[in-house]
């Protein structure tokens, strides 16, 4: 994935405002990467950006070899089914649907004939095999956050990109919805981009970028190597 001098300015009643001012990053396959950066920066546009939901005014972005520049909604939404899954800090089930529902519908509208059973094993994946039937109303915030990832890795996509993916819950039970979301992520060889305003937990990607007022003021910042806190834990058990 990569993003070459990549601009993003909205108009607005008191002129244009420059939210992305000429971004560059490139982010291998299979690595992790924790942005992070004060409120307003661009972190969320920027995802926007990656994920085909927003155009740039400028510049070029490349996930998975396909070059979103040019792309028509049409074949942008295409490229999300196949290439991207998304998390977001609001979880954004549908509330009327149960946890398989949720997790299958995007699989149906794929045309996967096996969306449900593929539904259930993403949730088992998660944890919440004992859930299937629940709707979201009857579900934790955790839980509810467990949903939304296995509805995200279930397409098996190329990337996948996680907003202030705790935001909304407690430490621990934000610890445990990370640990399954890197755990998951390097099962399914997927890269992620991880926004957070969370040091800690940016620190367990491979690689941390900074953004401050729509620019990459700082690239591989922190972390003086690749880090997997979650497997370093596990082999000093």
């Amino acid at each position: 994935m990569s993003l070459t001098d990549v601009h993003l300015t909205l108009e607005s009643s008191a002129g244009p405002v420059h939210i992305l001012r000429g971004i560059d990053l490139s982010v291998a396959a299979g690595e992790t990467l924790g942005i992070v950066g004060p409120s307003g920066s661009g972190k969320s546009t920027m995802l926007m950006v990656i994920a085909g939901l927003e155009h740039p005014s400028h510049g070029q972005v490349s996930v998975a070899g396909h070059d979103l520049t040019d792309m028509t909604e049409d074949a942008l939404a295409l490229f999300r089914r196949e290439h991207v899954g998304i998390v977001f800090q609001d979880f954004h089930l549908i509330p009327t649907m149960t946890a398989i529902e949720n997790v299958a519908v995007p699989l149906e509208f794929a045309g996967k004939a096996d969306a449900f059973e593929r539904a259930d094993a993403g949730l088992q994946a998660v944890g919440l095999g004992h859930r299937l039937t629940h709707y979201p109303g009857q579900l934790s915030g955790g839980e509810q956050q467990r949903v939304a990832l296995a509805r995200a890795l279930a397409p098996q996509p190329t990337l996948l990109l996680a907003d202030e993916p705790t935001g909304n819950l407690d430490s621990e039970t934000g610890q445990q919805v990370m640990d399954l979301m890197f755990d998951l992520t390097r099962e399914h060889h997927a890269t992620l981009m991880l926004i957070s305003h969370d040091m800690n937990l940016a620190r367990r990607c491979h690689r941390i970028a900074r953004l401050v007022d729509g620019r990459i003021r700082s690239n591989d910042i922190d972390v003086p190597m690749p880090v997997d806190i979650a497997t370093a834990e596990k082999s000093a058990r």
